[in-house]
């Protein structure tokens, strides 16, 4: 196969950590598939980059694939991207990478910003080995038990949460693995960042007594104390 997939990373909140090599690889691909085609376009016009763009996301990535593997399969060149940090991380991309590969075209990534990363070295906890989990299921049910599953995990686990979720499953979290230390990353690289950090226990505390929680969340958590 011909063609070219970039699997790029964007910023997840600060503009100017759009790296120049990820802006020459928007600049080079013949078409761009994206989370949102909106977003990204407010992207690439910020930069003075005007291609086609074509949506990808949860909803329409396996309709969406044998457009994709047919231009792949004809030379030309893709960018993949998500609306905010590094594809298929919790966004879509992994179907068409996945198939890509199967198909023997050429996958290049362009690294760059990472949520998960950016909240793991500055929380405070052991940055290796860790566990990236995504988003926590959504009903409290299932949320405990995908806590529960996770509680023997020997070592720093990473996941994703939206501020209507935060106290839910902060209490989910204590509840299934116990108080253990933890920190609390808020509207990483942008104007209000915050990283709040103590027991699951305090933050839930802390947390619990603001008006209002607004923007995005990671949650990073350490391994069980040592008996």
């Amino acid at each position: 196969m011909a063609g070219r997939l970039l699997v790029v990373a964007t910023p997840i909140g600060n503009l100017d950590d759009l790296s120049p090599r990820a802006r020459a690889a928007f600049e080079s691909a013949d078409l761009v598939a994206c989370e949102d085609t909106r977003h990204t376009g407010r992207l690439l016009a910020h930069f003075g980059i005007k291609k086609p763009l074509v949506s990808l996301h949860e909803h329409n990535e396996r309709q969406r694939l044998p457009r994709l593997l047919a231009d792949l399969h004809e030379g030309r060149t893709i960018a993949l991207a998500s609306d905010a940090g590094t594809p298929l991380l919790s966004d879509p991309g992994f179907v068409l990478v996945r198939e890509a590969a199967a198909a023997g075209a050429r996958i290049e990534p362009i690294p760059g910003p990472s949520a998960p990363l950016a909240a793991l070295v500055v929380s405070g906890l052991p940055p290796y080995p860790f566990t990236f989990a995504g988003f926590p299921p959504p009903k409290t049910g299932k949320r405990r038990t995908f806590y529960k599953a996770w509680a023997n995990l020997g070592h720093t686990m990473v996941v994703f949460e939206s501020p209507h979720r935060l106290l839910a499953s902060l209490a989910d979290a204590l509840e299934e693995l116990g108080d253990r230390p933890a920190a609390v990353a808020r509207e990483l690289t942008k104007m209000h960042e915050e990283v709040l950090r103590g027991s699951l226990s305090t933050l839930f505390a802390e947390l619990k007594l603001r008006p209002s929680l607004k923007g995005e969340f990671v949650i990073v958590i350490g391994a069980a104390p040592s008996m």
